[in-house]
This record gives C-alpha cells, sequence and structure tokens, in this order.
C-alpha cells in the first residue's frame, strides 16, 4: 500500500485532500460505514473458514488436523490484520523510529521535541514522553498521533481505526517534526486528514492493543477513558 504524504507547506484545509478528488470527502458517517464494512469483511472471513471445520468434524471426526488449519487461518487472518494496522502507526522513540533517524541531527531532535511539546498540553506531553504518541481530541474521537499514521479511538472506546499517513520527506525531518505536522495538520482540517489517509484496519481497540509496545499501550487506555466520559 502506498502511504500517501503531506506536504509541509499546506493551505488552509489540507490542499492534499482538496487534490485527492478522486476520493470522497470524509465524514461520520464515511468513518462508520467504513468501520462496518471491516467489521462485516472480519467476520465474513471467520464464517469462511470455520464453517468448513465445522462441518468435517460432523462428518468424521477424524478429519480434526484439516479442520484444525481452518481454525488456525480464521484466527490468523484478522491478528495478522490488525498487527498490520498497529504498525502502520510509529511512536516516536519506539525502534522503528530510531532506525530511520538520520545521523548527527541530535540537537535538531531536542529542538524539534522542544516545539513539539509547546503544541500540546501538559497531560498530553506527560502521555507523550511516556507512550511516545500525541493525544488530540476530534470531533470523530480521540486521535493518537505518531511519526507514521494516528489510531482513531471511538465508540466509546471501543473501536479503533488505524490511519496510514506520513510526512512528505520524512527521512530529512527530525522525530518530533514529523509528529509536530501530522498533528497540526489533524487540527486544521480533521476531515481532510481522515480523506488523505489511508484506512489500515478498523475493529475491536482490545485487538490493536495487543500488537502494540508496551509503552504505548497507556495511550490508547487514556484515549478510551477520554472517548467514555464524552
Amino acid at each position: 500500500m502506498r502511504t500517501p504524504e503531506l506536504a509541509e507547506g499546506r493551505a488552509p484545509g489540507l490542499g492534499e485532500a482538496a487534490r485527492l478528488s478522486w476520493r470522497p470527502d470524509a465524514s461520520a458517517e464515511t468513518v462508520r460505514r467504513d468501520g462496518r464494512r471491516w467489521t462485516v469483511w472480519t467476520a465474513w472471513i471467520v464464517v469462511v473458514f470455520c464453517a468448513p471445520a465445522a462441518l468435517l468434524l460432523a462428518i468424521e471426526p477424524l478429519t480434526f488436523p484439516v479442520a484444525a488449519i481452518c481454525l488456525a487461518h480464521a484466527w490468523a487472518i484478522p491478528w495478522l490484520q490488525a498487527r498490520r494496522g498497529a504498525r502502520q502507526v510509529v511512536p516516536l522513540g519506539s525502534e522503528r523510529s530510531a532506525a530511520s533517524a538520520v545521523g548527527g541531527e541530535r540537537p535538531a531532535e531536542r529542538v524539534a521535541l522542544g516545539l513539539l511539546g509547546d503544541l500540546v498540553g501538559h497531560a498530553e506531553r506527560d502521555l507523550l514522553a511516556a507512550t511516545g504518541l500525541a493525544l488530540e481530541r476530534g470531533s470523530l474521537g480521540v486521535w493518537l498521533v505518531g511519526e507514521q499514521g494516528a489510531f482513531l479511538v471511538r465508540s466509546q472506546g471501543r473501536r479503533i481505526d488505524c490511519w496510514c499517513v506520513r510526512v512528505g520527506e520524512t527521512a530529512e525531518l527530525p522525530a518530533g517534526d514529523r509528529v509536530a505536522h501530522l498533528l497540526l495538520a489533524l487540527r486544521e482540517d480533521e476531515l481532510g486528514f481522515a480523506k488523505v489517509a489511508n484506512l489500515g484496519f478498523s475493529g475491536a481497540r482490545w485487538r490493536v492493543r495487543g500488537q502494540l509496545a508496551a509503552r504505548s499501550r497507556p495511550a490508547l487506555d487514556e484515549a478510551r477513558r477520554l472517548t467514555r466520559a464524552g
């Protein structure tokens, strides 16, 4: 999947979203609709593999090994999709973040992190330092923004959407700047951000939580608390 990019200089309303004329505009309804499609797809995968397994066992219990393979597919495919969605979002300070850092830019990294800290509140700053994800409340739900991509926690914290998006020319930017650009784009035009980004996964929050590094999981817990608190 090609990752859409956000240019550093943006016109009001995200010019990137305006240029994607072939994509439908995002809205709360389109987000819910896409989530329902993911749910239907997941349920279909489970039925496609579990039904033959049950039928085989009913006809001949000795076919258990083949039935077990079907059941393994029913579990593995949704698990792999949730894992892919979780890995699309790169938290600050993660191993993948460190691997993409440019050598010799430590002073720039410190400056970028300082500027990023100025964009968020005190509680959000502490959460960012601990988990590597910047929390932002929006009309669609609670967002958690990383260096590449963002999570959207909604539906009273039961559902999470994993969005794949990055800033253009990321290799030349400090990690903190990458998060800041995405955060500012989200604040400027939340629906435009959702239009530009690619939805890589939508499903139960616990499925993605299990795929995240332990340090980043409290961010999802806090987002869930905020969505339930309204």
